[in-house]
């Protein structure tokens, strides 16, 4: 392990969780209570990093700490509108039926904050899906239940297994950090 500050993940998502383990990043999680929601002006290529900063103003409010705050928020875009995470079952199979056999955009807003300095980048994955059958996606949305993930699809899970053609851009990305591009920023701090 490369030695680095602890940070605080302003997230409580498992996938996110996972990654910053795996990249062996010494982290504590403070969940942010945040307002998800964002006003029309802003542009998709806005939207993620204002969540994203919103989760860390939420942090650094409840903890006033001198340790790097890292808030990430993740879309699905398809065909320029953005795609959010399913209401319901039935919301959930309409979205996958939406992203069968096309291509769409993952995009990962990060924000990093430490003090005064603050870093925000976005990163973005093409992903393409194969044609899926209803079948198929009923069946991953019955066993999955996907309603807490953008796009309404986890890569990790059966259906990218599955019913991914092909990914143009960082794997875990999609899974809801792009990893290595934030370990290359934690060192510019």
């Amino acid at each position: 392990m490369i030695s680095m500050q602890k940070i605080i993940l302003a997230s409580q998502s498992p996938r996110r969780k996972q990654l910053l383990e795996w990249a062996e990043i010494n982290f504590d999680i403070a969940i942010s209570d945040a307002d998800e929601s964002y006003t029309d002006d802003l542009s998709i290529e806005e939207v993620h990093v204002f969540i994203a900063r919103n989760k860390e103003n939420a942090v650094l409010q409840k903890l006033n700490t001198n340790n790097i705050i890292l808030a990430a928020d993740t879309i699905v875009v398809l065909n320029n509108e953005i795609i959010t995470k399913p209401e319901d079952r039935n919301h959930a199979i309409k979205i996958l039926q939406s992203l069968s056999g096309k291509q769409h955009k993952v995009i990962t807003g990060v924000v990093l904050l430490q003090r005064e300095k603050e870093i925000g980048f976005a990163d973005v994955t093409i992903v393409e899906f194969h044609t899926l059958t209803d079948e198929q996606i009923i069946f991953y949305v019955d066993k999955y239940k996907p309603y807490d993930k953008a796009g309404a699809y986890a890569i990790q899970e059966w259906i990218g297994v599955v019913g991914i053609k092909s990914i143009n851009g960082d794997f875990y990305n999609v899974m809801g950090l792009p990893v290595s591009r934030v370990v290359q920023v934690l060192n510019k701090f």
